[in-house]
C-alpha cells in the first residue's frame, strides 16, 4: 500500500502534516512514531526468535 505513494505523494503528506500540526509539534510526533516502530520491530523479532527456537527444539525431540 505505502509503496505506491512515491516521492510527490510523500511531499504532499509532509506538507499537510506540517499545516495540521505545525512546525513545533512535528518533530515530537516524528520521535513518537520512530519509538513506536522500534518497539514493534523489537517485539516482532522476539516473537520470530521464539518461534524459531520452538521449531528447532521440536526437530531435536523428533530426532531423539
Amino acid at each position: 500500500m505505502l509503496s505506491n505513494i512515491g516521492f510527490p505523494g510523500l511531499i504532499l503528506i509532509l506538507v499537510i502534516a506540517l499545516i495540521i500540526f505545525g512546525p513545533n509539534k512535528l518533530p515530537e510526533i516524528g520521535r513518537a512514531v520512530g519509538k513506536s516502530m522500534k518497539e514493534f520491530k523489537n517485539a516482532t523479532n522476539g516473537l520470530t526468535d521464539d518461534i524459531k527456537k520452538e521449531i528447532s527444539e521440536n526437530d531435536q525431540d523428533k530426532k531423539s
